[in-house]
This record gives structure tokens, sequence and C-alpha cells, in this order.
């Protein structure tokens, strides 16, 4: 692979250091002179990748360096992204997805990376709004977050099911703009790292204070970002996931493909916990989980206690506390899908339409709950 220019190797200067907040900074550099490299990890991608490389050659702040990194093609997603003028690579024998295929980028890339390097990790099915890079440049000049990931809009197709997904993606964002940003997960959608805190990432877990391998990217798992993300949090990074990046992305366009995705997403945050334990850093995604299994509780009582009126009462009583906790889903719906527009807002408040997907990602939750319980094969 051709070496950057740049910083090589870093002295002890250049490392991350505490900050009044006990949190870690960065060398803070201009953000004018801050080189960013793209990775996109791509396997068969022929229909998108297109796409892809247009929304990066459309940026405000475009990359220095475009590296399509093809794992296993058999499709014409290399002539494509040369044609778009990217670097492709090809990745040698691996056996382990996405995670593997940066693996093999990063171990030769970092070396030669310093503190005016960045390194932007987006999938092949996604495209940027023409700001992101700029944005997220931005906030990483600083030396205040390690990385800056993004908030995402579905694209459109899948019928119902895409709708579903659209519906669910835009409330994430309302949350993350809510939360001023504080995402609990760097989206493997895209996000940019500060290469300072990748190189981090790869000593700590050599020395043994984070699990995984020696690489950058743990390829035990099923979900690589979230555990990216759980390991810059407990080496003191902060993260950030600004309103002012965003981008959209694929929507599964059937069940069985959503069912697949979501039982992995959910699995593999569970193991990703358990992997690290009970620590300050994951408390709340416990607290999350725990969440989560409560409302698997109440989906399937309210849902239980309607089937056994219809059932054998003969017909719907209706109670106090069902009916308020049927109010409040229903307004829940309807607010938080504002920024799709009043039609979308209309369907949310039927309720019957709304609880078809929720009662889904429940089944889907208890799955996971399941498979991880009885350690069952992990699959992609």
């Amino acid at each position: 692979m051709r070496r950057l220019a740049g910083d090589h190797e870093l002295p002890g200067r250049h490392r991350a250091r505490s900050g009044a907040d006990g949190r870690r900074d960065l060398p803070p550099v201009p953000a004018s002179l801050m080189r960013v490299t793209v990775l996109v990890p791509a396997h068969n991608e022929e229909d998108q990748i297109a796409e892809t490389l247009i929304s990066l050659q459309r940026q405000q702040r475009r990359p220095n360096r475009v590296i399509v990194i093809a794992d296993n093609c058999t499709d014409a997603t290399e002539r494509i992204a040369r044609a778009h003028g990217a670097e492709v690579i090809r990745t040698v024998g691996n056996r382990h997805k996405k995670a593997g295929a940066l693996n093999q980028v990063l171990e030769v890339l970092l070396p030669h990376l310093g503190p005016l390097h960045a390194v932007l990790v987006m999938d092949a099915d996604s495209a940027l709004d023409p700001g992101f890079i700029h944005h997220a440049i931005s906030r990483l000049a600083t030396g205040r977050l390690a990385a800056v990931g993004g908030t995402f809009t579905g694209k459109p197709g899948g019928g119902m099911v895409g709708m579903f997904q659209r519906n669910e993606y835009a409330r994430y964002a309302r949350d993350v703009r809510r939360l001023q940003g504080r995402a609990l997960v760097l989206t493997g959608t895209a996000t940019l790292f500060r290469a300072l805190a990748l190189k981090e990432v790869v000593r700590a877990r050599r020395s043994g204070r984070l699990p995984g391998d020696h690489h950058v990217y743990d390829v035990r798992v099923l979900t690589e970002d979230n555990e990216l993300t759980l390991a810059l949090l407990h080496l003191k990074f902060r993260i950030l996931c600004p309103a002012e990046c965003t981008l959209t992305t694929e929507v599964m366009e059937t069940w069985r493909d959503l069912f697949k995705q979501r039982l992995r997403w959910k699995r593999g945050a569970l193991e990703n916990l358990a992997d690290y334990g009970w620590t300050p850093v994951t408390l709340p995604y416990w607290g999350r989980q725990l969440l989560s299994l409560l409302g698997i509780i109440v989906i399937f009582a309210y849902l239980g206690s309607t089937a056994w009126s219809i059932t054998v009462a003969g017909g719907v009583e209706v109670q106090p506390l069902w009916l308020a906790v049927t109010l409040l889903f229903v307004v829940e719906r309807i607010v938080t899908v504002r920024s799709r527009g009043v039609r979308h807002m209309a369907i949310a408040g039927l309720l019957f339409v709304e609880m078809i997907f929720d009662v889904f990602l429940q089944i889907t939750q208890a799955k996971a709950f399941w498979d991880a319980a009885w350690r069952r094969e992990r699959k992609w």
C-alpha cells in the first residue's frame, strides 16, 4: 500500500492526555491541515458504490484519499470504484467480513498516520450529505473528540417495511439531536476517527487493557462498530454525533432481511456488554437492555390482556391502565416522526400499523436474549 505523506510513529508528546473532566484530549490541530482518508469496505456493491463515491466527491471538504476495500467481490464493484476515482485494495483470505477487511488495510495504513490524520469509515451502501466531512473535521480538530459519527435517514424502497425503518431512523436522529449529539453508538454507516485514537485502541488491545485481538476491530463480535465505541469510551475518549453530520443509508427491503440484521445488532450489543462486563461505561448500556426486557414484558402483557378479553370475556374491556399506555404510545409515535411530514404522522397515529413494527422488534429482541443466554452460534 502506498504510504501517506505526514506523521509516522508518534513521539510521546503527540499522545492523548487527560483533560480537566478526566476524559482524554488529543493534540489540537488546524482543521485546514487535517488529512482525511476514507475507507469503504465493499462486498458485491455494484448497485450502490457509485452513489457512495459521488457523495464523497460532492463534499464541501473533499477527502484526501478514498480507498474501496474490495472484500471477495465477484461483481463490478472494483471497476465502478476505479471509474469514480477511488483506489481499490483487495482483501487477502479474509474470513471476518467487514471487520476483517478493515483490519487488513488499517494494519498497513495506521503506522504512517499521525496527529493531522483522520480516517472516515463508511458503508458502501451509504451516501454522505455535502457538509458531513467539513463539520466532522471542525469538531475533531479541537482535540476534544476522538471520533464523530453521523445520524442517518433511510433511502427509498422496501414498501411498508422500508417505511417503518425510515420512521425509526427519524426517531433515532431526533433523540440524538435532543441529547446534543451524545449518542451511545458510533454508527458503522459513517464515522470519522482521529488516527491517534485508533492507534491507541490497537495499543490497548495488545496490552490486554481492551478485549479483542491486536487490531482496531474485534473480529469475534457481531457488531464491530458498537464494540469499537465501547473501546474508545473505556479509554476515556469523547465521541459525538452532531446534528450537522448526516447521511442516507440503505433499508432492508424484506422482513426476513430486517430480522437477520436486527438480530445481529441486538445480540451483538448484548455480547459486547458481556465482554466488557459491569463498568461505569457500560452501566447506561446495561440499563437500555433492562428497558428492552421490560418493553418485551409490557408489549406481550398488553397483547395477552387484549386477546384474553376478546376470547374469554367476549369483548375488549377498557382498563384505565392500558388505555393510558395506548394513548401515550400513540402520541409518542406521532410526535417523533414530525420531521417526516403530516402523512407519516397520520400513519404513525394508527395504532395497529405502528404496533406491527414494534411487536416485530420486540420479538427480535427476545430472540437475541434467548440466543445469547443459550450461547447459540453467532451468525452474520
